[in-house]
């Protein structure tokens, strides 16, 4: 993947701010010091001497750079009209990592690599569709077009990007006539699944629709394998909450066998009477991610931050929503050295502050749930080269006399 810059940035010196780390287990006050584009030390009191750039953070928050697990940046594919540019809405949350889930297919991940991943100044990673040509279209419901061994063998060729396979949007399409041999209900599940075993690779299911025929807890309790991820996990068509408005039974022993709950927010998939009972049950999803796209980026995602904030104001608290932002995640795509702030691991980090007052945020189904607390993103920083500042953190000040000239 790209580098961020082709020379060395500056050493960094973050000093004061609470720092979240949850893989390390920091949750206090601490400095962060930031040298040749890698984490290298974090503690309290760090010396000063020698190193390039001093910011004062104390009042903000501190956490490893946010990853993205689900989003949709093939953005230059002919086919793509669900996919923004990777840099939008990502570093001005937080967001260093970014992951592509299964836009592209074993058929184009190759032009996705070229077109767009290795030109990032965001990291950029991928799940290949078991479909060869991703999405969207008409061929995501072909049988022939599950093809196993390629999906796999693309992922081997690309495994410093894919981080596993994806299935989504397989139902049949004939006018509604019945499931038979030619296509079976769970196709595009089952040809998922042998490719993940084939690779050794987790899969990512979009389930839709529901039906007689692929009941949704044999998806969770039966096909999908412990590391294997169910994202969407409070979309309206999941049976959430049993009529008492208890967390389904089916779903806490799904947890218990391995299975991921991604929440995968998405123009449609993330509805507050789905999620604010199971939370206040203890029902958290494993990761929070925003499934951002053409169609929901001026709402209801809008951001990663803001798909966090909504799950602060369920009840979650900042620390354990910190986590399911970043080494949760950094866990479930198998990149361990993601979502940290260990020494030597590379320099990504987000600055926030948390705003107090009263928030109005919005699910999917046009219900506000009002809140008390809201992130905001006040520096981010990707592989040691500060990325994102809007308001100027370290820089020096305009005299007034720059200040006060107008009209240039």
């Amino acid at each position: 993947m790209a580098a961020t810059s082709q020379t060395t940035p500056p050493d960094l010196l973050l000093r004061g701010g609470h720092v979240i780390d949850p893989g390390n287990g920091i949750d206090g006050t601490a400095d962060v010091l930031l040298a040749e584009g890698r984490v290298a030390a974090v503690g309290p009191d760090l010396p000063a001497r020698g190193v390039d750039r001093v910011l004062d953070v104390a009042g903000h928050y501190v956490t490893p750079g946010i990853i993205d697990m689900h989003a949709h940046v093939f953005h230059t594919h002919r086919r793509s009209r669900l996919s923004l540019d990777p840099h939008v809405q990502t570093f001005s949350a937080g967001v260093t990592t970014v992951v592509d889930a299964g836009t592209s297919g074993w058929r184009d991940l190759a032009d996705f690599k070229a077109e767009v991943i290795d030109r990032a100044r965001i990291r950029v990673l991928a799940y290949v569709n078991i479909v060869g040509s991703g999405m969207l279209g008409p061929w995501e419901h072909d049988v022939r077009e599950m093809r196993p061994r390629l999906a796999a063998a693309a992922a081997e060729d690309f495994g410093d990007v894919v981080v596993g396979i994806k299935t989504a949007h397989y139902w049949d399409f004939r006018a509604g006539l019945p499931f038979d041999a030619e296509h079976p209900p769970w196709a595009a599940v089952d040809a998922a699944l042998e490719a993940g075993d084939r690779c050794g690779l987790p899969v990512m299911v979009d389930f839709w629709p529901i039906l007689p025929e692929r009941p949704y807890p044999e998806l969770i309790l039966e096909k999908l394998r412990p590391g294997d991820i169910h994202t969407h996990v409070f979309a309206q068509q999941f049976p959430v909450n049993d009529a008492d408005g208890k967390v389904e039974e089916h779903l806490w022993r799904a947890r218990e066998r391995g299975v991921i709950f991604d929440l995968g927010h998405g123009a449609a998939s993330f509805w507050f009477r789905n999620a604010a009972p199971a939370i206040a049950q203890g029902f958290v999803p494993d990761s929070i991610s925003t499934d951002l796209h053409t169609g929901n980026v001026n709402g209801p995602v809008f951001d990663m931050l803001t798909t966090m904030n909504k799950v602060i104001n369920l009840g979650v608290p900042l620390a354990d929503v910190v986590a399911r932002s970043t080494v949760a995640p950094a866990r479930e795509i198998n990149r361990p050295e993601l979502g940290t702030l260990s020494p030597g691991a590379e320099a990504d980090v987000a600055v926030m502050a948390l705003d107090t007052g009263t928030f109005g945020f919005v699910d999917c189904g046009g219900v506000r749930v009002d809140g008390s607390e809201r992130l905001r993103c006040v520096l981010t920083v990707r592989a040691g080269e500060i990325v994102y500042n809007p308001d100027g953190l370290g820089l020096p000040l305009a005299g007034r006399s720059v200040a006060g000239r107008r009209g240039e």
